[in-house]
């Protein structure tokens, strides 16, 4: 299974929208608090329309209440800007992968960021320093299902 994890989202509406891709795509949205906003925000239910309802999504209180629940094996992925290998350079082929994203405005911290494959999206020099988290999230989701679909399993 595809899994999309924000860790400590700030913006109701970039969570709205990463939710509606997760209904999209079939993966499960997991939330690492504390978030920035309440999920009963006006601006999440507007960007997540009458989808949020549908939408596959667990919480979790700290990061430590995520890592104890995943399933194992499976793998890991950190997305960010000072990621050292290329997201479409990555095999997102194991039967649970995890995309974690970290807050809008400021990085993953780097202790959780230690022995855990870090993926970046690569930007033009001299262009922005960094792109949308929802947009982010769709750009290496949709590789991910993308790799997924070609080795016949199922997101």
């Amino acid at each position: 299974m595809l899994h999309v994890v924000l860790f400590q989202p700030e913006i109701p509406h970039n969570t709205g929208a990463i939710g509606r891709l997760c209904l999209a795509t079939g993966a499960r949205l997991h939330l690492i608090h504390p978030l920035g906003f309440s999920l009963e925000d006006k601006y999440l239910k507007r960007t997540g329309l009458d989808y949020w309802q549908h939408v596959d999504v667990r919480q979790y209180d700290d990061w430590e209440a995520f890592r104890a629940a995943m399933p194992s094996p499976s793998a890991i992925f950190f997305v960010e800007c000072g990621g050292e290998t290329d997201y479409w350079a990555t095999e997102f082929t194991e039967e649970e992968v995890f995309l974690v994203f970290g807050p809008e405005t400021r990085s993953i911290p780097p202790s959780l960021l230690e022995n855990e494959c870090w993926l970046r999206i690569p930007m033009r020099e001299g262009g922005t320093r960094s792109l949308n988290l929802a947009t982010a999230a769709a750009i290496v989701m949709y590789e991910a299902m993308r790799q997924r679909t070609l080795a016949g399993i199922a997101s």
